[in-house]
């Protein structure tokens, strides 16, 4: 049996949001759009990996930045995406020396 060393980190809605910069209903509503992705506890609250930090971030510059709403805010994310797996295929594997 495998056990973990360390529990994971974890930042609930309230510290989530105080880290991102956003109002913790503006977090519920990304969440509900499907732009964020958290875990639930086991009091059944939202609970965010750090990483996700970045994710707000990235939601926020779009929204800021190129006054994109939230709702539409999901398609350009997958096109983003999208468009950096091509880039990487077409740059194919690195040459060997």
């Amino acid at each position: 049996m495998i056990y973990a060393l360390a529990r994971p980190a974890r930042l609930d809605l309230d510290s989530y949001a105080r880290a991102t910069g956003l109002h913790p209903e503006i977090v519920r509503r990304l969440v509900t759009l499907g732009l964020l992705e958290p875990d639930r506890d086991a009091r059944g609250e939202l609970c965010f990996i750090p990483s996700q930090v970045t994710a707000a971030a990235r939601i926020q510059r779009l929204h800021e930045g190129l006054s994109i709403n939230y709702a539409a805010i999901g398609v350009v994310i997958d096109l983003l995406d999208r468009i950096a797996e091509l880039e990487t295929a077409l740059r194919g594997p690195l040459p060997r020396r």
